[in-house]
């Protein structure tokens, strides 16, 4: 990944974009644009995602071809929610470096935030004809396709991070729920025992173990789980699935 950019990845288990660092300049030495960007760039890894606009914007106010500029100005506006803003960042980024696989890579996230799955889908292609190894972006080329219920597409898409990124609890708990749509419990089961031996504070991990193990059989063990899942899922962020998980587990203790 170029280290110019900010990039996010999109988990389909959390409603936050996650950020990965960036703390170079613009390529190419000292130029007029270079502290706006430099300020932007500190923004976007603060959280700061409005100043961060403002601030790329100066920087492209004084070189107007600086594609990183686009591109992370586009990044901060996809954690505004400003989707249509961040496409019209990466479509003239697009225009700039026609072959930036950073540049699809985020207008695939902002279809994807926009619902328009098939043009994530197509941008996430290119993406990885210009990246073929990048593993968050066959992991979210998978969520998009989990979210089309193409069950089979995104297992493919999932498997192939995990070659490149084996560590990765996200991908295996979003193959979870793959293998959990298709009907493959016991695979699911294992997955999101991996996740929960990677970190034992991924609490969706335990509500996909919760549903393997009720899908098995295994009642009590199924029990626990949820509880475990009641105790340390987020309030804010897993209002419906504690909710679901209350009604399984109620469910499960009047058999």
């Amino acid at each position: 990944m170029d280290r110019n950019l900010i990039r996010i990845a999109l988990a389909l288990v959390f409603t936050a974009l996650m950020l990965a660092p960036a703390l170079a300049a613009p390529a190419g030495g000292p130029g007029p644009a270079q502290e706006p960007f430099r300020q932007g760039m500190a923004a976007l890894n603060q959280g700061n995602a409005s100043l961060a606009v403002e601030k790329f914007t100066e920087a492209l106010q004084l070189d107007p071809d600086l594609v990183e500029a686009y591109i992370n100005r586009g990044t901060a506006q996809l954690k505004l929610e400003q989707y249509a803003e961040a496409v019209g960042d990466f479509d003239k980024a697009l225009e700039l470096a026609p072959k930036s696989s950073e540049a699809y890579y985020n207008r695939a996230l902002a279809y994807s935030r926009s619902g328009l799955f098939d043009k994530a889908l197509e941008d996430y292609t290119q993406a990885l004809k210009y990246a073929p190894k990048d593993w968050q972006t066959y992991y979210n080329r998978g969520n998009a396709y989990l979210d089309m219920g193409k069950l089979h597409e995104a297992l493919k898409d999932y498997n192939q991070a995990l070659k490149l990124h084996p560590q990765s609890p996200e991908v295996l708990h979003n193959r979870s729920l793959a293998y959990l749509h298709l009907g493959q419990a016991a695979q699911a089961l294992k997955d999101s025992q991996a996740v929960l031996t990677l970190n034992p504070n991924f609490s969706r991990a335990y509500f996909s173990q919760a549903q393997a193990l009720e899908k098995l059989g295994q009642k009590y063990e199924a029990m626990a789980a949820y509880r475990q899942f009641l105790k340390s899922a987020n309030p804010d962020t897993d209002a419906n699935l504690l909710k679901e998980a209350l009604e399984r587990l109620k469910a499960l203790e009047g058999k």
